[in-house]
This record gives C-alpha cells, sequence and structure tokens, in this order.
C-alpha cells in the first residue's frame, strides 16, 4: 500500500468512533460478507447510488482497500447508478489528496479511471455505468444503497442475493463553495472508516 495512503489510514480512521446506530446499519453487509468467507465464496458487492458519481464510487473503492487491509481474500467491488453519468473530479482529486494514484484511461463526458492503493494490486475502474451494466457482475452479489433516492426508486435489483441500505449524505451540497474540499475529504473518510469496520469484523 502507498505510504501516504497508509499514513490517512492510520492517522484518520477510528472504527471506535463510529456510533452505535451506524454500526448496527453496518451489520447486514458484515453478516453478509462473514457468510462468504464461512462458504469460501467469492464475495462481490455492488455500491448504487443515482448517478454512479460520487458516494458509490468512494464506497467501492474504500471496501477494496478495507479487504486488502485485512487481508479477506476474493472481494470483488463495483459501483453503478440508477442512470449513467459521470465520476466527478472532485472525488478523484480527494482520493488523490488522501494518497491513491489515479489516472484516466480514457477522456471523453464519462472517463475511465483507474484508481491504485498499491502498486501491485489491480487497480479499482472507475467509471459511470448503471447497476445493471455489463462491467458489473449479474448474480450472487449484495447491493448496497448508499442514497435513499437509489434506494427508494429501485425497489428490486435483479440478481442480487440482498439488497442494503447503508446511506451518506451526498458531498455534492457543498459543490461551488470554499467548504467544497473538507466535505469531500470528510464524506471520504467517513466512508473509509465505516468500510474498514466491516471488514475488520471479519473472522478468517
Amino acid at each position: 500500500m502507498y505510504k501516504q495512503l497508509a499514513d490517512t489510514i492510520n492517522n484518520n480512521i477510528t472504527v471506535q468512533n463510529i456510533s452505535e446506530e451506524r454500526k448496527t446499519i453496518l451489520q447486514s453487509l458484515v453478516d453478509f460478507v462473514q457468510q462468504k468467507v464461512h462458504n469460501k465464496q467469492d464475495i462481490n458487492i455492488n455500491f448504487i447510488c443515482t448517478h454512479n458519481s460520487r458516494r458509490s464510487h468512494l464506497s467501492q473503492v474504500w471496501a477494496q482497500v478495507a479487504a486488502a487491509h485485512f487481508n479477506i481474500l476474493n472481494v470483488y467491488c463495483y459501483s453503478g447508478g440508477t442512470e449513467e453519468t459521470a465520476l466527478f473530479p472532485k472525488v478523484a482529486e480527494t482520493l488523490t489528496n488522501q494518497g491513491f494514484s489515479i489516472f484516466k484511461i480514457t477522456d471523453n463526458n464519462n472517463p475511465v479511471y483507474a484508481i491504485k492503493y498499491s502498486d501491485n494490486a489491480l487497480p479499482v475502474i472507475g467509471f459511470s455505468k448503471k447497476y445493471d451494466s455489463p462491467f458489473n457482475p449479474v448474480s450472487a452479489f449484495v447491493a448496497i444503497m448508499t442514497c435513499s433516492q437509489a434506494d427508494g426508486g429501485c425497489p428490486f435489483i435483479a440478481g442480487a442475493e440482498k439488497k442494503i441500505p447503508i446511506t451518506f449524505e451526498d458531498p455534492k451540497i457543498s459543490d461551488n463553495t470554499l467548504e467544497q474540499s473538507k466535505v469531500y475529504a470528510e464524506r471520504s473518510l467517513q466512508i473509509a472508516t465505516e468500510m474498514f469496520y466491516v471488514f475488520s469484523m471479519i473472522k478468517k
């Protein structure tokens, strides 16, 4: 893992600070991952938000890092939206500032990013897509609804073994304000902390 990213994790992620209310919300994901580990099955997680531009990408990236950090094998994290837009540039900037290495694979209206947390690990591929995109798993996955609009608007996710709402406040509320960088950094670290909590609870 890159040193700057490891420093971000060591200095900012404290799972003990998660409230009991949030732990209760996260428990369903803990249970899903634990069952897959127990059964020696692949762990496919699709994080879903309306535009697949902010929260779902942050969740996808940090869940993959948390799995690697705790050496939970065969974890494959994806993201999608109820519609396709683009990964919001501030998300890539925020993750870069927190220690990831990010570069564009394509440069168009919906760029494809390679998001690396270690020199020798496969990058997380970040771009906006619908949750049922061919890029994402079609069966044997858990759908994590990271915003209430997507949760309410998608009562049924085809192929999902389970659908779990784990919602986060949209950092978009800070766009075009002086607080933007601070809000995006805080939301990223909140999501990181909760994903680290989930994987810290897994017994191998």
